[in-house]
């Protein structure tokens, strides 16, 4: 008994899911096809080239949101595929231009545009099927308890059966537990078919996904070589740093023990400078623990170690984070040295006399941007820090954008697809 209370309640929760998801597939699928195939075509007439970007990213984010409820209501995942910006796409009318292009230029764009042909049609279909087989047996029910009296003088027809006498009003009862019972067994089969259905649109091709496989395979290939040159900076530091200071203390200890008895004053001189080496190394060693992964970073998240990073900027900086949880270490380790590296960029090159960061997490995306008022300029190229960032943020399938027209002023936006907890 209690197995079958359980699978009621899940099918009437799948029900109700299907019922929300209905209106939002039948009105918002059809408006944004509609109005998405209406830019596209004015795009020849000017019109469309200002509507057509902000109508895509509705899209968009319409696809994500299904994206999501995919996989949290019936375990389905659906890859995300939408080619980044360029780094270097410009403002105003020639960007708007540019942006239209590049966004029917992408597959993903048009896969947008059949998917909302299907989710307003087929996948509508499968919605309202999931639901109406939990609802309709009420109508049964209601013809056997005395609705039926309405039709004696003419027969209503309930499914395949005719309504017109109390036996077939208990006839078509009969029938409505019997959608009902198929109703439990196939409304979350059915919800489940509806999301594989958009999947089938929005999946990407075999060839993108093998382009995107061969750029992973070689951010990956740069995070190693990355690393191992981290490591010799690290086994460099230690060589030329704390280790050294930490052999000429033990040779000045050595000295001292011969000369405690025969000249206590110059034992004590060196026992001052052996205390001294010894600070001197803690703190070259605490230093370089910093550089590897800062205390505040592993305690206190990404969020107060950019702040703790602004704080020690030689220029007035603000910071805005809004995040609701943390996300995986070697994702904040990235973002962190990702902006330390921006901020540096900033100190040396900007002439800049304040800077903002901005964090936060949406879409399944973590954000950040570095926006600086100095003479601007910056160019992503071989050999510059931002170059840099951008392998580091490779490595997680992060992308960089940068916007510094000449005067100013600089952004830096870094994104990361992550999830947070």
């Amino acid at each position: 008994m209690q197995w079958a209370q359980s699978r009621v309640r899940a099918a009437l929760l799948t029900g109700g899911r299907a019922f929300v998801l209905s209106f939002v597939s039948i009105a918002g699928s059809a408006t944004l096809f509609v109005l998405s195939v209406l830019s596209i075509t004015s795009v020849l007439l000017g019109v469309g080239l200002v509507t057509t970007p902000p109508l895509m990213e509705a899209v968009r984010k319409h696809a994500d949101q299904r994206r999501r409820l995919a996989g949290s209501w019936s375990g389905i995942r659906i890859p995300v595929s939408y080619r980044p910006f360029p780094k270097d796409v410009r403002t105003g009318f020639t960007g708007q231009v540019e942006r239209t292009v590049l966004l029917l230029k992408d597959p993903a764009t048009w896969r947008d545009l059949r998917w909302l042909l299907l989710d307003m049609t087929a996948g509508y279909v499968l919605l309202v099927l999931t639901f109406a087989l939990l609802v309709y047996p009420l109508e049964g029910l209601v013809l056997a308890a005395g609705l039926w009296r309405v039709f004696e003088d003419s027969t209503y027809w309930y499914g395949f059966v005719p309504v017109s006498s109390q036996a077939t009003g208990l006839a078509a009862a009969a029938l409505g537990v019997a959608v009902f019972v198929a109703g439990t067994w196939a409304s979350r089969p059915l919800l489940r078919l509806h999301f594989v259905l958009a999947r089938s649109a929005l999946s990407p091709t075999q060839e993108e996904l093998a382009r995107r496989i061969d750029r992973l395979t070689e951010t990956r290939h740069e995070a190693v070589d990355t690393a191992a040159s981290e490591l010799r900076r690290i086994e460099r530091d230690l060589h030329d740093g704390a280790q050294a200071r930490l052999v000429a203390m033990g040779m000045n200890l050595g000295t001292i023990e011969a000369l405690v008895e025969k000249d206590p004053a110059q034992a004590k001189k060196l026992l001052a400078m052996a205390r001294a080496s010894s600070a001197e190394a803690l703190t070259e060693l605490r230093d370089l623990v910093r550089g590897i992964h800062p205390p505040v970073l592993a305690e206190r998240g990404l969020g107060d170690a950019v702040k703790a990073l602004a704080l020690r900027m030689p220029i007035a900086s603000e910071v805005t984070v809004e995040l609701t949880g943390r996300a995986e270490a070697p994702v904040e380790s990235a973002a962190y040295f990702a902006v330390s590296e921006a901020l540096t960029n900033v100190v040396k090159h900007a002439d800049a006399d304040r800077v903002w960061v901005d964090l936060h997490h949406a879409e399944g995306t973590l954000r950040i941007s570095v926006t600086d008022d100095g003479k601007g300029g910056a160019l992503l190229g071989n050999g510059s820090g931002l170059s840099g960032i951008e392998r580091r943020l490779g490595t997680f399938d992060g992308v960089l954008a940068v916007s510094s027209p000449a005067g100013g002023p600089t952004m830096v936006t870094m994104e990361i697809p992550c999830a947070l907890s």
